[in-house]
This record gives C-alpha cells, sequence and structure tokens, in this order.
C-alpha cells in the first residue's frame, strides 16, 4: 500500500493554488473541477465539494493534522511570507527549538494548519 495525497479543503480553490504555488512552489497537475492536484502530492477540495460528499460541516483551525514543509533558508521563507501574505494568523513566528531546528507555523487561508522548519536528522530528497 502506498499512501498517494494529502486532501485539504479550501473555500476559494484559485485562491488556494496561487497561495500554494506563491509560498512553497507547488503547480497544477490535474484540476477536475472542484478536485485540484498539485506537486508533491496535494490535493486541494473545495469546500462546498467536501461538504456535499460528507455532509458534515468543515471546521477551520481545528488543529487536527498539519502540512509540514523544510525549507533551509527558513528566514527568507518567513521574510516572503510577511510580505506577500501579510494577513497571516501565526501559531508561532520564527522561533528555535531547543534542539537547534529553526520552524515557523501558521494557518493558510483557510485555517489548514502549516509548519515550516528548517531539515532535521536527514537529509530527504
Amino acid at each position: 500500500m502506498k499512501l498517494r495525497n494529502i486532501l485539504i479543503v479550501v473555500k476559494d480553490i484559485a485562491r488556494a493554488r496561487k497561495y500554494y504555488h506563491d509560498l512553497f512552489g507547488l503547480d497544477m497537475l490535474l484540476d477536475n473541477d472542484g478536485n485540484m492536484i498539485l506537486t508533491e502530492g496535494l490535493v486541494l477540495q473545495q469546500e462546498a465539494c467536501w461538504t456535499e460528499s460528507l455532509n458534515k460541516e468543515v471546521l477551520p483551525r481545528n488543529n487536527h493534522s498539519e502540512l509540514y514543509f523544510e525549507e533551509t533558508d527558513i528566514e527568507a521563507f518567513a521574510e516572503k511570507l510577511e510580505q506577500l501574505y501579510p494577513e497571516t494568523e501565526y501559531v508561532s513566528k520564527l522561533m528555535t527549538h531547543s534542539w537547534g531546528q529553526k520552524v515557523i507555523r501558521f494557518y493558510d487561508l483557510d485555517g489548514n494548519l502549516i509548519e515550516v522548519g528548517t531539515p532535521t536528522y536527514f537529509n530527504r530528497s
């Protein structure tokens, strides 16, 4: 078995696509009318499609999961985030853990939790 994708719910799929491209360089691979696959396995699903399929309410900022990205030049990333999306709601601004890893944690435009950290124990390609 292989994990293929991670799906997040967004209110405006075009705005979310731009956000994930601007900040993380993710590009669209497939657009299926309300369900968009980006590079690195991230899937954006329009909130209306999600609520219709589950018949459940979407709960932004529920803190049940997060998207984790690694970035070697995290100071430049933090600056880019502030410049491009000054309305960002932070959980924690750029900080350094006791073991030396630098991280920043924030919500995307739809309340999905994101953490960006400097690479940890090993370098994954």
